[in-house]
């Protein structure tokens, strides 16, 4: 029984994160793209962003919303072109407590130094681009 309950565990959250949006995602190929499924792990991610002040930028969404589903590849295909900068994709739903200060989604924040340093609201694979490419 303790083992059934393991392995419902594990197959709940490999439908968590980017794997729960039902999107044909593309590769990435730097190791650089993670996701967050719970307030725990999206907590630790933060706490590891502020400790290694790499640039980040951080992709709160929900998989119900038209908008994000639209975003989204376009943010795993750019993870690819910005090598240096982590890619965190967060799904609200999934981090209630730790999201609770989004109001729109998808809103991207982007980190340099450990800081939040600027923030996105909305879609646009161009704008994303550039703004990654201001805070790479």
């Amino acid at each position: 029984m303790e083992g059934e309950a393991g392995l419902r565990g594990s197959e709940d959250s490999e439908k968590k994160g980017l794997n729960g949006t039902g999107l044909d995602l593309p590769v990435n190929r730097h190791g650089n793209l993670k996701s967050a499924s719970s307030d725990q792990n999206l907590m630790h991610i933060l706490m590891e962003l502020k400790s290694s002040k790499a640039p980040a930028v951080i992709n709160y969404g929900a998989s119900w919303c038209r908008v994000c589903g639209q975003i989204l590849p376009s943010f795993c295909k750019l993870s690819n072109n910005f090598p240096k900068l982590s890619f965190i994709y967060a799904d609200i739903d999934e981090c209630p407590e730790t999201t609770q200060h989004i109001r729109y989604t998808p809103t991207f924040h982007f980190y340099r130094d450990g800081e939040k340093v600027d923030e996105m609201f909305g879609t646009g694979e161009e704008r994303l681009h550039d703004r990654l490419w201001l805070h790479s």
